[in-house]
């Protein structure tokens, strides 16, 4: 089926953001953003779970319960992210691992809740606390949002409710609209992470 002309210049976006993101978080080189490669060291398991100030929320295991000011540990399986409401004031800062588990649930969650089996919910999602599981994990959630955008033909587009996702306005939005807010969560979480991988290289 052919990309409809209005999704085209998101999904470019779209692949052009993750295609980004998850190099600056593998390597071995990343486009600067003039042209030229520079050397990226891979994410390690200390970095993904760095603390960049006291308190902040990350992805701890369940056994270890959550951390300074969160309420639960959100999450299937060995770990959880940190949560729970109302969020402290004023918010956490949070760690890579928990900034890459919240675009994979997002990712995956609207997914699934726009062509999928729509079940998927932050809690049964099974956060990562390795630097391997958290990548595998956020590189095919965001295969599944691409795969997701490539059924969508112009109909679909205009939808007001065509995802269902839970934990957005998505019932109440045409789907345009969310594949638009979807592209702006990638960048934006995107740029965080990255910003977070320079601090580590020189504070930690």
């Amino acid at each position: 089926m052919p990309v409809p002309a209005r999704l085209a210049p998101l999904l470019a976006e779209y692949d052009f953001a993750c295609e980004r993101l998850l190099h600056r978080l593998t390597g071995p080189t990343m486009d600067s953003g003039d042209g030229e490669q520079v050397e990226v060291p891979p994410l390690t398991d200390t970095e993904l779970l760095w603390e960049p100030v006291p308190g902040s929320w990350s992805v701890r295991r369940h056994a270890d319960g959550p951390g300074v000011g969160a309420t639960v540990l959100v999450g299937a399986g060995e770990w959880g992210r940190d949560g729970g409401r109302p969020h402290p004031w004023p918010p956490p800062v949070t760690t890579i691992a928990w900034r890459i588990n919240h675009l994979t649930t997002m990712l995956a969650g609207r997914a699934d809740h726009t062509d999928g089996t729509h079940s998927l919910t932050d809690e049964s999602d099974e956060p990562q606390g390795t630097a391997t599981g958290a990548i595998t994990g956020l590189t095919a959630a965001s295969a599944a949002w691409r795969a997701t955008l490539l059924r969508a033909d112009d109909d679909a587009l205009d939808t007001v409710g065509h995802s269902t996702y839970p934990d957005g306005s998505d019932a109440e939005d045409v789907f345009l609209d969310i594949v638009w807010w979807v592209n702006q969560e990638v960048v934006h979480h995107g740029a965080e992470i990255a910003l977070l991988r320079d601090l580590y290289l020189r504070l930690a």
